[in-house]
């Protein structure tokens, strides 16, 4: 297993983090199985960024 098919990235929102994945993997999105491990927590008041998004980027393979 190739030690790039699966990443796990953090970011202020699900968006954020999942183009980070798919920048740092080089890939598009149809090229990857995306997997929200949690969702972004807003913090007092509804400020973003007290817990943040998190997802698993794992690339298909090609059978």
């Amino acid at each position: 297993m190739n030690p790039k098919s699966s990443i796990e990235v953090e970011g202020a929102t699900v968006e954020e983090a999942i183009q980070k994945a798919l920048k740092e993997l080089k890939l598009a999105r149809n090229k990857v199985k995306i997997e929200v491990l949690s969702d972004e927590q807003k913090g007092l008041f509804g400020m973003p960024g007290a817990k943040p998004a998190k997802v698993r980027v794992t690339t298909i393979k090609n059978t």
